[in-house]
């Protein structure tokens, strides 16, 4: 591990006020720069060779020194050594005049922009007329624009043709954590550098010598912890390694540091997922409406039961086992790994996933939640789905096979498939459904006008009541609403449509204005009280009642009832058997 160079203080011996670990240690060398070789290598070579791009662009996620690579180029390229002759080295002194103003960011000739408060083409006119004068003290004048990306399209078009073709003297170094909000034009003109997020290992071993530094103890799984929570990044771990040695005053353990960062909790998700999957309803409603007393939101302990999925699926496939998790709980971990099939832990992912959207969109959080888990108690104890089915084709279940049922209205005899989801409920009602009663068609549901298409002054007229109530639909939707729900046809022939069902007045004065518009006077309407005709809406939940009749008696469906006997259908799918074989109906 290199040493680790230090800002110079200023001359005087006054006490200096306390600076946060993630200034104290900003690189101010590349041998500093950890992590990041690829680049390192790419740049010593470019300057080595005179090879030097007119403009950088770097990349990455927050606190993996991009900011600070751009001062790092800046001295490398600026630099001249300690006697004064020197020429532009990946290795700056760090002694010379240029190196130190840099370092203390007062060299007049490079200029640090925050694009997030300079976001105008004023801003960027600034910059263009300052490119035109050559640099005061330095070998070349540069512009470091941090967070490039804020920058509004108007600036971005006033800087493209400077930055293209820009002065010998002039360097320009971006900045951003959003590349993908950078112009193409943009990018096209700039040597782009992807900073990459820091192993975990690095980071340990990169912590440990500033903790040494520091004068501070710390264990090593403390520092695990510390780095697996800085998701790579070194400013963020630093902000932590600083806050550690304050709550540890100087001592630090793993321990302290997993309180330090609510990593305690964890041990209550393990608890609520055993309750879990032990089906113990009481016990985890009891355990997550504990959580909530603690402030824990609704939605962060299903996130919370997510990662515990998640983590155990990683166990599962031979993967890195969590390195913020305590022994106890990568032991937990294991033997739920060796007791959960994946297909569990996948039905899991997916049920907690939809729970927490359910819970982020809903009005009663905690309520949600809970019906979350019930549900997932639920889905603990349901066997494996390709398990069943192999035991269905093995016929391992003994179930009274029961007779075709006649054919459902147009249609030839359907079979359900075998597929049909199936949710808990009671099943006494359901373990052998009896025949369904025969449905026959009513009268008026065959009462049509000839297969071919009439014509009436000259135009097409529907050829049965219900392509006639689609027509009306298109124009008057409530009309049409009114006509399927609450009108019954009782004949439709000659020219004469006669209704019955629920009188409306205003419904048959428009019906009849309607179809003068569109037949002229030979079609016409008129109403009749006291018929009992079906509408077209009774119609069809007959049609569907007869249909889900015909589902329960299937045998497949009944082989499935008796696997789980606390079940009721919810939906499926019927394949038609007419001379359109590909054509499928779904009733819910």
């Amino acid at each position: 591990m290199s040493d680790f160079s230090l800002e110079s203080p200023p001359a005087d011996d006054a006490p200096q006020e306390y600076r946060v670990l993630a200034r104290k240690y900003r690189p101010t060398r590349f041998a500093d720069l950890i992590g990041q070789d690829a680049m390192v290598q790419t740049l010593g070579n470019a300057i080595a060779k005179d090879r030097i791009a007119h403009a950088f662009l770097m990349t990455g996620v927050r606190g993996v020194g991009k900011t600070s690579t751009a001062r790092l180029i800046a001295k490398a390229l600026n630099c001249i050594g300690p006697d004064g002759r020197g020429g532009p080295t990946i290795d700056p002194c760090g002694v010379c005049e240029p190196c130190k103003a840099i370092t203390e960011g007062r060299f007049i000739d490079v200029v640090e922009m925050d694009a997030a408060s300079h976001t105008g083409v004023d801003d960027m006119r600034d910059v263009i007329d300052s490119v035109r004068y050559a640099a005061v003290s330095g070998r070349y004048k540069i512009h470091i624009i941090d967070e490039v990306h804020m920058l509004s399209k108007s600036a971005f078009n006033a800087l493209l043709k400077t930055l293209e073709e820009p002065p010998d003297h002039v360097k320009f170094i971006f900045a951003t954590t959003e590349l993908n909000k950078v112009p193409v034009t943009v990018l096209s003109r700039t040597q782009r550098f992807d900073l990459k997020r820091i192993p975990a290992d690095l980071l340990v071993s990169h912590f440990a010598g500033i903790a040494e530094k520091e004068g501070a103890g710390i264990e090593e799984d403390a520092l695990r912890l510390i780095a697996a929570a800085a998701e790579g990044s070194v400013r963020d771990g630093l902000s932590l390694l600083d806050q550690a040695i304050a709550h540890g005053a100087g001592e630090i353990t793993a321990e302290a540091v997993r309180a330090m960062l609510g990593l305690s909790d964890r041990g209550r998700t393990r608890a609520l997922l055993a309750a879990v999957l032990t089906g113990d309803s009481q016990a985890a409603l009891t355990e997550l409406n504990a959580q909530y007393e603690l402030g824990v939101a609704p939605d962060m302990a299903i996130e919370s039961l997510l990662e515990t999925v998640h983590a155990i699926t990683r166990v599962q496939v031979g993967a890195q086992v969590d390195l913020v998790m305590s022994a106890e709980g990568q032991e937990q971990l294991g033997v739920w790994a060796n007791e959960m099939s994946a297909a569990t832990l996948h039905r899991f992912w997916q049920l907690l996933l939809k729970g927490l959207e359910e819970v982020k969109r809903g009005t009663m959080a905690l309520q949600t939640a809970e019906m979350v888990l019930l549900r997932l108690i639920h889905a603990a104890g349901m066997p494996d789905p390709g398990a069943l089915m192999r035991a269905l084709e093995e016929k391992t279940v003994d179930v009274p096979l029961v007779r075709s049922e006649p054919p459902l209205p147009d249609a030839t005899p359907a079979r359900a498939s075998a597929s049909a989801p199936v949710s808990g409920a009671t099943a006494d009602d359901l373990s052998v459904s009896p025949a369904p009663p025969e449905y026959s068609p009513p009268l008026e549901a065959s009462l049509s006008a000839p297969a071919q298409t009439a014509m009436i002054s000259g135009k097409p007229v529907p050829a049965d009541y219900t392509a006639l109530v689609a027509a009306v639909e298109i124009d008057e939707p409530m009309l049409g609403a009114w006509l399927y729900d609450d009108a019954a046809p009782v004949t439709f022939a000659g020219g004469e449509l006669v209704l019955t069902g629920k009188r409306n007045p205003g419904c048959m004065a428009s019906l009849n204005a309607w179809m003068t518009t569109h037949f002229g006077d030979r079609l016409t309407a008129r109403f009749e009280d006291g018929g009992d005709a079906m509408t077209l809406h009774q119609q069809d939940e007959a049609r569907r009642e007869a249909e889900t009749a015909a589902v329960l008696a299937d045998p497949n469906v009944q082989r499935v009832f008796a696997a789980f006997p606390d079940a009721e259908l919810t939906d499926y799918t019927l394949q038609d058997t007419n001379s359109r074989g590909d054509e499928r109906r779904t009733a819910r």
